[in-house]
């Protein structure tokens, strides 16, 4: 189940295949049933009515933590680059030996972050995060003991923005990792199923016509693509772009 929502386009081809054989299973049934009383029939097409709704109520909900956390991704890389951006230029604080390093690390640091947006290759991630955590412990030990005089307050200053550079990295992390729960991925997708079954049951033609076999598994399963694109950080259409990140990179090019 991790992995399917972690695609979201193997989120469509099983949601549009699942819901289609629903909508089937319901018309199957159907059939073999006989002619329903009108009573009955109002009384299934009130049930109905009411699962659609749920299901609209679902997707809504679903829809907006999935955007809640796109924005969070957005948010945190412009947090990152500003932290790395302060930083390169309180470095000017520190003796000028110190200063070079750091803003020598804080460039390669800045390419891992970057990598690390643009990467979709999990391997390739293990990589890149085993790097940027060797440039971490660099970057803290190049600012904890400069090898000059300096002013306490001034050291402090340099030490808070290096944290800050460091803890943002750590926050991006996280709302990577915050996905929406399976729990709700469990629900939706049970009532869905339910659903396409009572619509194939309440079809009142038999066979329920093409179209009306085709429609809701159709428009239900572009939603739960949409959802699970905008929730995925590293695969489909819709992605966390490092435009911050890269243009500061660009900024940092002719220092």
């Amino acid at each position: 189940m991790t992995t399917l929502v972690k695609s979201p386009y193997l989120v469509f081809a099983i949601s549009f295949f699942g819901m289609w054989l629903s909508v089937r299973l319901g018309s199957f049934f159907r059939k073999r049933q006989s002619e329903l009383d009108e009573d009955v029939r109002q009384d299934l097409d009130l049930i109905v009515a009411a699962t659609l709704t749920l299901l609209g109520l679902i997707i809504g909900f679903s829809f907006s933590m999935a955007l809640g956390r796109y924005d969070q991704r957005k948010n945190y890389e412009e947090a990152e680059a500003n932290a790395i951006g302060t930083e390169y230029v309180r470095a000017d604080l520190l003796p000028k030996a110190d200063a070079a390093r750091v803003r020598a690390l804080l460039v390669g640091y800045l390419d891992q972050r970057i990598l690390f947006y643009r990467t979709r290759d999990e391997s390739t991630l293990q990589v890149i995060d085993a790097h940027t955590a060797e440039l971490q412990a660099e970057l803290w030990s190049a600012v904890r003991a400069p090898s000059g005089e300096v002013p306490p307050p001034i050291h402090s200053l340099v030490l808070s923005g290096m944290n800050d550079v460091l803890n943002s990295q750590g926050y991006t992390q996280a709302a990577w990792w915050n996905r929406i729960p399976l729990a709700a991925w469990g629900l939706l997708a049970a009532v869905a199923v339910c659903a396409n079954i009572l619509v194939g049951y309440t079809a009142r033609r038999a066979g329920g016509g093409v179209v009306r076999l085709l429609a809701l598994p159709l428009v239900l399963s572009i939603s739960f693509f949409l959802i699970a694109d905008i929730d995925s950080p590293r695969r489909g259409i819709i992605l966390v772009r490092p435009q911050n990140l890269i243009s500061l990179a660009q900024s940092l090019q002719g220092h």
